[in-house]
């Protein structure tokens, strides 16, 4: 067969396939939705979680621009105004910028779709609480000059390490000086049957392969120990910063990765490393690291918080001042390359410059992996790892310089604002088109995993208006509801007639989803339309074909008013009858378990219906079904 006659073939065949899905859809609405459009929100959608500009920063729960873009050039044409009320870290507004010169990738997307898109810039108003995600946003919609950026930071960057560079000083044997790349520190523990004193490294962690096991055999007594058993040797330390002892977690440096010219190697933390930690700690810490206790809420833990008092507690000594003085450099240039500056130093700072940077076991590796910081939470682990800086920023700048070339000189004004959305400067009527998802309920407690970041900005997240779940804020379900009802308010009052919002939603429990359709009612919104977004690994080009098996159901919503429509199916009968038909679905990620419950929700909320069941419940039925031996595999 001809391959352009294959593809067109393919093309038939898959708008055939989503011309089905649209009819199916339309039968969960209870208003007519445009073909082109439901076919939007017929099919799930990928979105990448690749790419420069979704890399650039982390940031949790981030939808790719390129993904949004396609909401935002079906719903709107150039120069319409976009708005959306939870900012998080500005991808609405990259992705009205994006859509006035769309990448091969977007069209191609967009036409397989059936999609009959004007491509051409947009205008978009962000408004964002959190004091980070304001900034992230401000400044990478409107970045400087890639290539004077990248001069600078090399700059900034080549007199720190000449300053400072023997601070990662290290040795493969005595003779060949080179340099760290990543040291593993351990907890030391003590054994509670005889009391010996063992590192956590030497008594659970094995490499080739690589291995860190619950339980270890105490060589003093004998006995098999579980890790949760033995006990955290804590001891008082000194604190120069805040002047004054702490009672902390003992560690020690364990074993070493370090790279000699061209050559990488690792061995166990020697004499001569516990020396330059020696020689670090009479060094003066920088004036410009915060000063600042830790406002901890529902993050913290009695355990691997212990002696986390303070935001420099976070940091080894090397590190924060190594990370102090790189601030202070970028802090001396004008606004604009200032803030570039700093994006590019935040954006490395809490995921890999802390000792929330953790090593992981994985199956058939010689050696523990490296990974970054646990997006969402603040945990540390008891092999907190510490990076050369100077190294990963390094790398991260090509990452930066990318992101702000992608973007830089594109039309399109994107406008953000730091402040809670509930109450916008913008006028009745004066936005075509919302795209926006919420906070998830207690799924993320931004202010708290932002404060590392937000610290070094001395701006911080007002945390009164923040839409959320929390114990630490004293906030339960209703005022999360009464929160999100009001910023849903403001979107019906700033949307003109006609105009329609996009809605991104994902929990776990069926009380948040209806305080969500609890919110959107309220606000004079109903749901037209249901949709499903992938969220994948791979570049946006690659998520195009199927593979996912996480989703977030996706809402349209409008302005008219919307009856519930009853229906005699029992939620079991609801749910027989979803998973008979993703039995036939040509992607196999419709068997999913999360993938089915995503289309469960989205049944009941099409139809204004309360969500009568949570997750676990329904995987619990789910696993119970001759249906489960084809999703059992798929949940993660």
């Amino acid at each position: 067969m001809d391959t352009k006659s294959g593809r067109g073939q393919a093309i038939r065949n898959e708008v055939e396939h989503e011309g089905a899905n649209v009819r199916k859809q339309a039968t969960n609405s209870t208003k007519p939705v445009a073909g082109a459009v439901a076919r939007l929100y017929a099919r799930a959608l990928p979105a990448s979680r690749a790419g420069a500009l979704y890399g650039a920063f982390p940031y949790p729960t981030k939808i790719s621009p390129e993904a949004i873009a396609l909401f935002i050039a079906a719903h709107t044409k150039p120069g319409d105004a976009v708005f959306d009320g939870f900012g998080g870290s500005g991808t609405t507004g990259l992705a009205a910028q994006l859509c006035g010169t769309p990448s091969a990738e977007m069209r191609s997307a967009a036409a397989r779709l059936g999609l009959n898109v004007q491509w051409g810039a947009r205008r978009a108003v962000l408004y964002e609480i959190g004091a980070l995600g304001a900034f992230v946003s401000r400044t990478l919609t409107n970045p400087p000059e890639p290539e004077s950026f990248r001069e600078t930071a090399q700059r900034v960057l080549r007199e720190a390490e000449e300053e400072d560079g023997w601070m990662y000083g290290a040795a493969e044997t005595q003779r060949l000086n080179g340099a760290i790349r990543y040291v593993i520190w351990s907890d030391q523990l003590r054994c509670p049957n005889c009391r010996r004193e063992v590192s956590l490294w030497d008594a659970c962690v094995s490499r080739n392969p690589a291995r860190i096991r619950p339980e270890f055999s105490c060589q003093g007594c004998r006995h098999q120990i579980s890790l949760e058993a033995a006990t955290r040797i804590t001891g008082r330390l000194d604190d120069d910063v805040i002047g004054h002892p702490i009672e902390g977690r003992v560690r020690r440096p364990a074993w070493v990765y370090g790279v000699t010219g061209t050559t990488s190697w690792s061995r166990q933390a020697s004499s001569q490393d516990a020396g330059l930690i020696d020689r670090i700690a009479g060094e003066r810490i920088p004036e410009s690291v915060p000063r600042l206790a830790i406002p901890w809420g529902d993050l913290y833990r009695r355990g691997y918080h212990q002696g986390v008092t303070h935001l420099h507690h976070f940091y080894t000594r090397r590190n924060l001042i190594v990370f102090g003085k790189l601030w202070e450099r970028a802090s001396s240039f004008p606004a604009a390359m200032r803030d570039a500056l700093r994006f590019w130093l935040l954006s490395y700072n809490a995921a890999h410059a802390t000792i929330m940077t953790r090593v992981v076991a994985k199956s058939g590796q010689q050696d523990l992996v490296v990974t970054s910081a646990q997006p969402g939470v603040l945990y540390v682990s008891g092999l907190p790892v510490e990076k050369n800086l100077f190294a990963g920023l390094r790398r991260k700048l090509s990452t930066i310089t990318k992101a702000f070339g992608e973007i830089y000189s594109r039309e399109g004004r994107v406008e953000v604002y730091e402040g809670s959305s509930c109450k916008t400067h913008l006028a009745d009527g004066s936005v075509d088109y919302v795209f926006t998802d919420p906070p998830f309920g207690g799924n993320i407690p931004y202010a708290e995993v932002n404060f590392i970041n937000e610290a070094w900005l001395g701006r911080f997240t007002d945390r009164r208006e923040e839409a959320i779940v929390s114990d630490a804020q004293g906030k339960g379900l209703g005022d999360y509801q009464a929160l999100l009802t009001s910023a849903l308010r403001e979107a019906h009052r700033v949307l003109r007639s006609g105009g329609k919002a996009t809605v991104v939603f994902h929990s776990a429990t069926a009380e948040v989803w209806n305080a969500l359709q609890s919110a959107y009612s309220d606000a004079g919104l109903s749901v037209e339309c249901t949709g499903v977004l992938e969220k994948l690994q791979g570049s946006f080009k690659q998520v195009t074909a199927p593979g996912a098996v996480r989703g977030d159901p996706v809402l349209l919503l409008g302005k008219e008013p919307a009856k519930a429509r009853r229906t005699a199916e029992e939620v079991w009968q609801v749910a027989e009858r979803l998973c008979r038909e993703a039995r036939h679905a040509r992607d196999p990620v419709e068997q999913s378990a999360h993938r089915l419950y995503a289309r469960l929700v989205s049944y009941y909320l099409a139809a204004h219906q309360q969500v009568p069941l949570d997750a676990d419940s329904f995987y619990r039925w789910l696993a119970e079904q001759s249906f489960a031996q084809d999703t059992a595999g798929a949940r993660e």
